[in-house]
């Protein structure tokens, strides 16, 4: 459960993505090591190094960079349901921090090494295609499983 007040997030797609993960750079200063990694499978995936300039160049988006922090680089690309977040970190268990306190808000997610998108399935699809990695997904808003009251919108 997320220990901060204030978390008033509706999820309407890549634009909840977005504002979800202005939130979690908050958390990812205080989640520090995540301990041991899941195991995802990857498909493909650019070299672990890649910066978030590099990922943006191999998919042909025109980033804007709305987050640059010591642990995490953020930035947006497209518009409309193509839109999507590119994320770089410095560590996978700032990665995986990232990602365990994004996924009760819903969303899917393409992980790589150290660096995710999140977006609409849709343009997930199309980036797995040119960087590899793993879809995830959030938690469904439909579902009923997340403890207390369901917002719906």
């Amino acid at each position: 459960m997320l220990s901060s007040a204030g978390h008033q997030r509706s999820f309407a797609g890549a634009a909840g993505a977005a504002a979800v993960c202005a939130a979690l750079l908050l958390l990812l200063g205080r989640a520090g090591d995540s301990g041991p990694s899941g195991g995802s499978e990857s498909v493909r995936k650019p070299p672990a190094a890649a910066t978030l300039e590099q990922l943006a160049a191999e998919v042909s988006c025109d980033l804007t960079v709305n987050v640059d922090a010591s642990e995490v680089r953020q930035g947006v690309c497209g518009s409309g349901k193509s839109r999507f977040v590119l994320a770089t970190f410095t560590s996978a268990g700032g990665q995986r921090a990232w990602l365990d306190e994004a996924k009760p808000y819903g969303g899917t997610y393409l992980v790589g090494s150290r660096w995710l998108a999140v977006g609409e399935p849709a343009a997930l699809k199309r980036l797995r295609g040119k960087l590899g990695g793993t879809v995830e997904r959030g938690d469904s808003h439909d579902s009923g499983r997340h403890s207390g009251t369901g917002h719906h919108h």
